[in-house]
């Protein structure tokens, strides 16, 4: 029961970290665009590929009529940090019970 208790955990702490990477993508995203960046960096492409599926998303539902500035960042930081607070604990809590 221990190896699957184990497993539980480390499930826990990957999601935890790949959702702790993904918030600063999504940071560096909206830093990126707050300045003229090249649209062919490779970099810049990757931000853009990486977050604009989960970001479409989000504006789609939201209006945009609140005076031009793009709230779907935050909204999906605010997402993560909610899943890192209820699902990283309670798998934790379903490795150690």
């Amino acid at each position: 029961m221990f190896v699957v208790n184990n497993f539980m955990m480390a499930i826990a702490q990957l999601i935890d970290f790949l959702l702790t990477a993904y918030m600063w993508i999504i940071i560096g995203r909206a830093v990126i665009s707050w300045v003229n960046a090249d649209p062919h960096n490779p970099i810049v492409r990757f931000l853009y590929e990486a977050t604009e599926p989960p970001l479409r998303k989000i504006r789609n539902v939201l209006p945009m009529s609140m005076g031009g500035i793009d709230f779907s960042p935050m909204i999906l930081i605010m997402a993560i940090m909610f899943l890192q607070s209820f699902l990283v604990p309670t798998l934790k809590q379903l490795a150690m019970g």
